[in-house]
């Protein structure tokens, strides 16, 4: 067997005329996979792995040393692989073994020099708002020792961090302390205000103020188109509201929220069309894309996911023209490889992974599709169709491997929006252009890019509340390999589909019907179940069944939406009492899903109003509902249907010096249904915890409600004295808190529980069976 030339048969449904008739080369993209695996053996496994492999393709090379083609070949792919392991290596070694690692692991209170590398993000904090800055010190003092180093820190700073701008040199003090990702050296909790030194050269001072202007060009529309244009043009996705981008992610458009290769073809490619009508040519359009990639780069940031989406938009370009399948192929296996060489890191990325997959099934499947349609469709129409499908089936089986799910509206949401999309590029890009020198009719050229983002989030919203916008679907090894295999033979049906009008005509319908028609979740919810906890991201959302239809909720979740649904595919159609642990927004925001379309009785809510604008938000909710607020009275006693339950705490003012009242005043509830006692501990830290375990002498129950998400602030004492079987963890997918816990975890396992959570296994049920079961539904967030 030769290994040169690699090539591979034509791609379903592509015609002849698109790939020509050598085939396709495979050489480059199996460099570039050599690669992939070469950084994460790198970054993953011991150091020795590396040899074994250098030593088997150098073996493999000498026995095919009279193979002048192969050994190149192989030759090829083994120094590929050598560069990628190598920069990562040496990369790795950087920033783990430096100084400022070293002191970072010594908790070490230190002065740095630094210039900051990412704009301030705001992140919600355990006692308050956060700014997240990523930054590269420069100058390090600690332990009495200055070094000059080049190492890369997050800072966690106060809101006095918001306006320190990207490219600022900044002198801070703070404590060092270990990162959480391999990526960094180091984070840094500053005191006190950042001492700016120098600021951005007027390069990044023009990017900004043009940031600034497209914000602003826009400033006048509803919120959430607002929001989206931004997003659209330089991926400032920082106004998102939290309902939206859930949507955003239910309906398959969370890439319109990023950075994408989309942006970078639509800004290039105006770019050019407007270069081309001032009389540029050959060469001189050369010239003016690289200023546009350059420039587009300086908006957006050039961050590693905003250099891989300028790569892989480019390789897809590439792909959709003349001889694009070959040429495309070649090009995204050298975009992968200079990307893993450039940063190495990129090969642990879920995002990497969706773009190179995204390209891939534009580059062998679209091309073929689209030249079928155009038989019967307009050529600019076959194309539109053809390339969020190749995309979006080619990702298929990695997204449902993250998220549980199989979204069901994606394609179908991302041909709806696609028209709207380079209107709300563009002409957000050219609001916020003219803006800067003429604000008035920068808002007016900005319009209509704000009346298409509108028409995107319209999209987004009916998208996702299509009753069967996502399918779930297990995570296990042989049902990912069943939906591979399902992808793989539906991709070769769509070729023969497509080049029919009629048979794609019967196929779109079918699918509008699937969509439109709720379909039965066999076995949910599960027979004998007594609790639910809702997957509604970062917070609480809890459901006991209180009879057919009926149930009490205990707390609501940061999304009305989130909530809402997993209420609906409860069949829950009355609610005779909510109970608002505490005022938090992931608590009490999503109160509107609850109440908006059901029969409610009444909310129940802790006596200390804090948050205030929580506490006016619950208020206001159910006044607008006509449901009346009462106060949670400790001690009492209620019955209702199946369920018996208990206010346990508070029984008082939270504790002197609690670093968190509106935690410490949440409502703990004991309750009892059919056999089964489940403690629910709303977010009590650990002072009130100890307080309660005082007062009652331990809480005996089955099923333990883990408080505050899994935060580390627990009572050890109180956690073992419940001897419960089963912990839950309501908790969102890549938290910034770092919930839950790794100390918490390994307390409930030396307690003997078994653990589940929202995060990873979606809606949980707690059923009344001997063995306390539990049953998932998957979860529905990407």
């Amino acid at each position: 067997m030769t290994v040169p030339p690699l090539t591979a048969p034509t791609a379903a449904g592509a015609s002849a005329g698109s790939t020509g008739a050598r085939g396709l080369d495979l050489r480059m993209p199996v460099l570039a996979l050599v690669a992939w695996g070469a950084a994460l053996v790198a970054l993953l496994a011991p150091p020795w792995w590396l040899f074994v492999l250098g030593a088997a393709v150098l073996v493999r090379a000498w026995q095919r040393r009279r193979r002048g083609r192969a050994v190149l070949t192989l030759l090829a792919w083994a120094l590929a692989g050598a560069a990628v392991a190598g920069s990562a290596l040496l990369r790795a070694d950087g920033v783990r073994s430096g100084p400022v690692a070293e002191l970072a692991r010594e908790q070490a209170v230190v002065r740095v020099e630094l210039v900051t590398t990412s704009d301030p993000a705001v992140r919600p904090g355990r006692f308050g708002d956060l700014v997240v800055v990523r930054t590269r010190v420069e100058e390090v003092t600690g332990r009495g020792v200055r070094r000059e180093v080049r190492a890369p820190v997050l800072v966690l700073g106060d809101r006095s961090w918001r306006a320190v701008p990207l490219g600022s040199r900044v002198v801070a003090t703070g404590r060092l302390d270990t990162p959480r990702t391999d990526d960094l050296a180091g984070v840094l909790a500053p005191r006190g205000p950042p001492e700016v030194t120098d600021h951005p050269g007027p390069l990044l001072d023009g990017a900004a103020a043009l940031r600034a202007s497209i914000r602003h060009a826009v400033a006048d529309r509803a919120a959430a188109p607002r929001a989206l244009v931004p997003a659209l043009v330089d991926g400032d996705d920082a106004a998102m509201p939290e309902g939206l981008v859930e949507d955003f992610r239910t309906a398959g458009l969370t890439h319109l929220l990023a950075v994408s290769g989309t942006n970078l073809t639509l800004v290039v490619g105006c770019l050019l069309l407007l270069a081309r009508w001032a009389g540029v040519r050959a060469r001189g359009l050369v010239v003016v894309g690289l200023l546009g990639v350059a420039g587009f780069l300086l908006l957006a940031r050039a961050e590693p996911s905003v250099v891989r989406a300028a790569a892989m938009g480019a390789v897809g370009l590439l792909g959709l023209g003349q001889h694009g399948r070959r040429h495309g192929t070649r090009a995204l296996g050298a975009a992968v490889l200079l990307l893993l060489v450039w940063d190495p890191w990129m090969a642990l990325s879920l995002g990497f992974a969706l773009s190179a997959l995204a390209t891939a099934g534009i580059l062998w499947l679209a091309p073929g599709w689209r030249d079928r349609m155009a038989r019967w469709l307009p050529r600019w129409a076959a194309e539109a169709l053809a390339v969020p499908l190749a995309a979006q089936l080619a990702c298929t089986p990695l997204v449902a491997a993250l998220s549980g799910q199989v979204s069901l509206v994606a394609v179908a949401a991302n041909l709806l929006a696609a028209p709207a999309v380079g209107p709300a590029t563009v002409l957000g890009l050219l609001g916020g252009v003219v803006g800067l020198v003429w604000p008035a009719v920068g808002e007016a050229v900005a319009a209509p890019g704000a009346w298409s983002a509108a028409w995107i989030v319209a999209v987004a919203e009916r998208s996702a509340d299509v009753p069967t916008a996502a399918a779930a679907w297990p995570t296990s090894a042989p049902a990912l390999a069943l939906l591979t295999g399902l992808v793989v033979l539906l991709a070769l049906l769509v070729g023969v589909v497509v080049a029919r009008r009629w048979a794609t005509l019967a196929a779109v319908a079918l699918v509008v019907v699937v969509l439109l028609v709720p379909l039965p979740t066999p076995g949910w919810p599960p027979r004998g179940w007594v609790m639910v906890a809702c997957d509604v991201g970062q917070g609480d959302g809890l459901v006991l069944h209180a009879g057919p239809g009926a149930a009490v909720v205990v707390d609501a979740g940061p999304d009305p939406r989130a909530i809402d649904r997993c209420l609906d595919r409860l069949g829950v159609r009355r609610v005779p009492l909510v109970v608002l642990t505490h005022f938090h927004a992931d608590h009490v925001d999503g109160l509107a899903g609850v109440l908006g379309s059901r029969e409610v009785g009444a909310v129940e809510v802790t006596g200390l109003a804090e948050p205030a604008s929580g506490a006016r938000l619950v208020a206001q909710v159910a006044a607008a509902a006509g449901v009346p607020v009462r106060r949670a009275a400790y001690g009492e006693a209620r019955e209702l249907g199946p369920l018996r339950w208990q206010v346990v705490a508070p029984a008082g003012a939270p504790p002197a010096g609690s670093g968190s009242p509106p935690n410490d005043a949440s409502v703990v509830l004991l309750v009892e249904s059919r056999g089964v006692r489940l403690l629910l501990m709303g977010d009590e830290e650990d002072d009130s915890q100890t307080r309660l375990l005082r007062e009652t002498g331990g809480v005996r129950a089955d099923v333990l409600k883990v408080a505050h998400h899994g935060s580390a602030s627990q009572d050890p004492a109180l956690v073992r004295a419940t001897g419960a079987r089963l912990a839950v963890i309501s908790v969102g997918a890549d938290n910034d808190y770092g919930h839950p816990a790794p100390s918490l975890l390994a307390l409930l396992r030396d307690a003997g529980m078994r653990v589940v959570r929202t995060d990873q296994q979606g809606d949980v049920a707690v059923v009344a069976d001997p063995g306390l079961g539990v049953e998932t539904r998957g979860r529905l967030g990407p």
